[in-house]
């Protein structure tokens, strides 16, 4: 066997395991982070914050008597407060006593200290993991910027077909004798865009520079791919953001929803497609898959779909974002990932779609490789969405995660007193328990979905 074949698919691997641990430490190193600092800042002493487990590499102590450390396992990490036995479980009983006979020491101790500090601490890693990503949604708004009122052309994406008269600059009046409209609601650029003129070649009316003009264009919605999304058909047989699909089975197309119709009435038999890209036509068989989609009323749809996006047929012209209106966007689109999490979570504990949704460890790091590969926005955007996902895993009412100990806390907080030990030990076993149950579940739908 030629060793020699294998390198391009080894790379990959590797590529793929370096963008995982790169957005995983990202990740964890904010969610402990929170829980360090709001530890500190509620008195409570921090003896280790660990970035990764096993074999310690690097660690320095800092003048408050913290260690900060690196270690050789980095998938995940953690911070073991005074008190702790260890990073994840119960008291250092020894530890304890010693602190018993001093109060102020004792008050440092994670168990020590009062309810609202432990509270607080506890809260605080989810809570980073939600600010990391509206900051990161705020900043991406503030670069993307918002698109131009009324719709401009930017950049002119190429097309197998040249000649176009469009041009950088012009303002977009009407698109085949419909007029576009502003930006602010979705539903009226979907009743634009179905009342499209179904035709390749559109002619539009444009101002530019100073002057109205009609001019040919290609149709608005072409078949050009935007995005590839990761672990799908499309991305599978190769396809690149940029590559225009020309036909299926032979037959031209010249829209996007030409495409689409295609795909989604082909249930699941392969198709053959002609791409165009930079000049060249290849050509590629792909069987659509079926995939479960969030709708506009919360639900799911499941639809055949082969996992690309498309756009118009240029670039819209852009102006810088206010602070206030990228803030706005990072604090929606943060609500949105935690809706269409819990939504879809629902729906697949209903039986309403299917539990391959969910994915493991392998699909988070091909999907981080995929995302790192589409450049660095893309990535920066995944790590975000991510991070939203861990903040809120984090807050399931589950033992040995953030949110089964703000359960306890709750309950001490009515009760008046601390869960019996003996229970607590029973519960934080089950909880572990079912952790580890739905990692190998996520795993095995990682090799088998």
């Amino acid at each position: 066997m030629d060793i020699t074949g294998l390198i391009p698919e080894f790379g990959g691997v590797v590529y793929t395991l370096i963008a995982f641990v790169v957005a995983l430490s990202v990740i964890v190193a904010v969610h402990e982070f929170g829980h360090y600092i709001v530890g500190r800042w509620s008195g409570i002493h921090a003896e280790v914050f660990s970035l990764g487990f096993g074999p310690v590499l690097l660690s320095r102590v800092d003048r408050r008597g913290t260690r900060w450390q690196v270690a050789a396992l980095p998938f995940g990490g953690y911070v073991k407060f005074m008190g702790d036995a260890n990073a994840a479980s119960g008291m250092d009983e020894a530890a304890m006593q010693d602190a018993a006979r001093d109060p102020v020491e004792l008050r440092k101790t994670m168990h020590g200290a009062p309810l609202w500090a432990r509270s607080a601490t506890v809260l605080a890693g989810p809570v980073f993991n939600f600010i990391m990503s509206i900051a990161v949604f705020t900043v991406v708004f503030m670069v993307r910027g918002v698109s131009t009122e009324p719709l401009t052309v930017g950049e002119l994406r190429p097309m197998p077909e040249s000649g176009y008269e469009l041009q950088e600059g012009d303002v977009i009046l009407s698109a085949g004798g419909v007029v576009p409209p502003g930006f602010g609601n979705s539903a009226d650029w979907e009743t634009f865009r179905t009342a499209l003129p179904s035709e390749p070649l559109l002619d539009y009316r444009i101002e530019r520079d100073g002057s109205e003009l009609t001019v040919k264009g290609p149709y608005l919605y072409p078949p050009l791919i935007e995005t590839v999304a990761p672990r799908s058909a499309a991305m599978d047989i190769g396809l690149e953001p940029g590559d225009v699909i020309t036909a299926v089975d032979g037959e031209p197309i010249f829209a996007f929803d030409q495409l689409k119709s295609r795909v989604e009435s082909s249930d699941g038999r392969v198709l053959k497609i002609d791409v165009w890209r930079s000049g060249e036509t290849y050509q590629f068989a792909l069987a659509p898959r079926r995939t479960d989609e969030p709708v506009a009323d919360g639900g799911f749809a499941t639809h055949w779909r082969i996992g690309v996006v498309s756009s118009m047929a240029f670039v819209p012209a852009t102006e810088p974002a206010g602070p206030i209106e990228a803030l706005s966007g990072g604090v929606s689109q943060t609500y949105a990932v935690i809706s269409s999490s819990l939504s879809g979570l629902w729906h697949m504990v209903t039986g309403a779609i299917s539990t391959c949704n969910i994915s493991g460890p392998i699909g988070i790091a091909e999907t981080s490789g995929a995302m790192a590969s589409q450049g660095a926005q893309s990535f920066i955007w995944f790590i975000a969405v991510l991070s939203t996902a861990v903040g809120l895993l984090n807050l399931f009412p589950i033992p040995a995660l953030d949110g089964g100990h703000l359960v306890f806390y709750i309950y001490e907080a009515v009760s008046g007193r601390p869960p019996n030990e003996r229970a607590l030990r029973v519960l934080m076993s089950l909880g572990i328990a079912a952790i580890l149950s739905l990692m190998v579940f996520a795993l095995g739908n990682d090799l088998f979905c």
